[in-house]
């Protein structure tokens, strides 16, 4: 596995989700295969649960790991082609990147979409200048369009909770106050096609997702409807990917509370987090038995060091 950016990568994705497992059983039982390897970390936006779960994967492995906020850490950079710096931007991304290829073993990158331009976000301009010139292998912290890391430990969550062989999952829509990217649902419902879960998308009219991503997902507009036997229930805001980058509020009705679960086969709750409470998810359920939030966000730890485990392996 060269490079860890979505799905797409990973050549035998069971193997890899079964390695996530055992890791959780015995995450210590590699920490020398790390040894004198080092891990970048690149952030050009906030992290709680990306940032803190790689780097203690990459511990539970042995390998040293260097922390770049690029919005206060370095020099601001310039992406464009061509381009006359006699403006702002103190370097270019070409030698930055490839510099940071020269310090570390692994690199992971975490950008956002800026949400205006749907073009621009869905060619993933910094995760491609990273996969184009730093040289090494390269893992995606989320991107503008996909959140895989996330994805990879939603599906161990799944494997551990699931009281059926293949349960019945919802990604349903919540409201929000602010646009939201698409890469966490995007992310999501690619992976639980791949592993071949029975997966519906329950969002308003207007907030379909892009059909690169939701090929074989059965979508329904009738959130009640959606939710109707459903053993796991992944609550998401998104943008929308038609009108690009717009949000409303005139679906507070999606918020996902008690009636709601109600609709559902007693299913486990879960969310990607940060979540705004009593906005997304109602406090009783975040608070209640329900709720996987914490156990889904403990598994951060475990997919990140499934992937970077076999990439070292391929190192050897």
């Amino acid at each position: 596995m060269k490079n860890f950016t979505s799905v797409h990568d990973v050549p035998d994705l069971p193997k890899l989700l079964q390695k996530a497992l055992e890791i959780k059983k015995y995450p210590l039982q590699n920490t020398t295969l790390g040894t004198h390897k080092t891990l970048g970390l690149i952030f050009l936006n906030p992290s709680l649960r990306t940032r803190m779960s790689t780097q203690k994967a990459a511990y539970n492995l042995g390998m040293n790991v260097i922390v770049m906020n690029m919005d206060k850490d370095s020099w601001a950079l310039e992406t464009r082609e061509g381009v006359i710096m006699d403006g702002d931007k103190a370097e270019h991304a070409k030698e930055a990147v490839a510099v940071m290829g020269e310090y570390c073993d692994i690199i992971g990158v975490r950008s956002f979409p800026g949400l205006k331009d749907k073009e621009a976000d869905y060619r993933e301009e910094m995760l491609n200048i990273f996969l184009k010139y730093v040289g090494i292998p390269v893992v995606s912290l989320e991107s503008a369009t996909r959140h895989p890391l996330q994805s990879l430990a939603d599906l161990v969550t799944i494997a551990e909770l699931k009281k059926v062989e293949k349960p019945k999952i919802v990604l349903t829509w919540a409201p929000h106050i602010k646009a939201l990217p698409q890469a966490v649902p995007n992310s999501f419902a690619e992976w639980m096609l791949a592993a071949d879960h029975d997966l519906t998308i329950a969002h308003p009219e207007g907030y379909e997702l892009s059909d690169e991503f939701t090929k074989g997902a059965t979508i329904e507009h009738d959130q009640s409807k959606a939710l109707e036997d459903a053993d796991f229930v992944y609550v998401k805001n998104w943008s929308s990917f038609k009108d690009y980058g717009a949000v409303s509020n005139r679906f507070p009705d999606w918020t996902f509370d008690h009636k709601k679960h109600q609709l559902t086969a007693e299913a486990k709750v879960m969310h990607c987090l940060p979540v705004r409470r009593n906005v997304v998810i109602a406090d009783e359920i975040l608070d209640g038995q329900h709720s996987a939030v914490i156990q889904q966000a403990g598994n951060r730890v475990f997919a990140a060091q499934a992937v970077l485990q076999t990439m070292l392996e391929g190192m050897e």
